[in-house]
């Protein structure tokens, strides 16, 4: 005899955290809008990893407000991930994912979560808060090493999820974007190859530079984190600007 469950809802077909239950005033109690929010999270491929790039600025509103929260985070040996929107929910997502890797390791099998099943179960989690209407303002980028090959994937709110050799989101979609693609398809006409690990560092900081001078969300402090197949490695730098630039641009006397 089939009994329908009351409690299945689409995208519920993977072990997802309980959001807890709804309420007859839920809807008073949950944000509709982002409220602390951070600016573009960028990522690119190189021949044996790949590199992420995050500014460390949490915006209230338009005010420029906590200047040192890292949105980088390293889940194991072969996987890291950033986030970029509301902070409070990439928080959110750090916990569950923190959690999930202590279950993971009290196994003692010897297994280790791989960046496709992180980037799976991502998307499975935020479709499954966007169903709900309690979407998670945030989008991640998953970057890690499958089996020797590099990994990168993004997923939105929406639980919508790609993968692709270069990602950005937020203003970096316009500004930086463009430069990573025009570096790896040069790289790839003149040498057949893929960028190497210090010309993917490189693009990373010139993008930060470029979003700097042209997000007004954006912030001289930023993370760079490269995996790779024997390590992972989160470097803090910060941007040394040239102004000079400033008397190039017209238009706005």
């Amino acid at each position: 005899m089939y009994v329908k469950r009351e409690d299945w809802i689409p995208g519920n077909f993977k072990n997802v955290p309980d959001t807890g239950r709804s309420t007859q005033n839920d809807i008073v109690q949950h944000g509709w809008t982002p409220i602390t929010t951070t600016t573009s999270v960028l990522g690119v491929v190189f021949e044996s990893g790949v590199a992420l790039a995050a500014d460390t600025l949490t915006s209230y509103g338009s005010m420029a407000c906590f200047q040192n929260n890292p949105r980088i985070l390293t889940v194991n040996q072969n996987i890291i991930v950033a986030a970029a929107g509301e902070y409070s929910d990439y928080q959110f997502i750090r916990d569950i994912v923190e959690e999930k890797v202590r279950t993971e390791k009290s196994l003692n099998d010897g297994i280790s979560m791989k960046p496709k099943a992180l980037h799976t179960w991502l998307s499975r989690v935020l479709y499954n808060r966007r169903t709900k209407m309690k979407p998670l303002w945030s989008t991640f980028l998953v970057a890690g090493i499958q089996n020797d090959v590099p990994f990168l994937g993004e997923i939105d709110k929406l639980g919508t999820a790609f993968v692709d050799d270069q990602i950005a989101n937020g203003y970096g979609a316009y500004l930086a974007l463009p430069l990573m693609r025009k570096a790896i398809d040069e790289k790839r006409e003149k040498f057949n190859s893929k960028l190497t690990k210090d010309e993917a560092v490189d693009l990373l900081k010139k993008c930060m530079e470029v979003l700097y001078y042209r997000d007004a969300r954006s912030h001289d402090k930023y993370q760079i984190g490269i995996v790779t197949k024997d390590s992972v490695e989160i470097q803090n730098l910060v941007l040394k600007p040239n102004w000079e630039v400033a008397k190039l641009v017209q238009g706005y006397e």
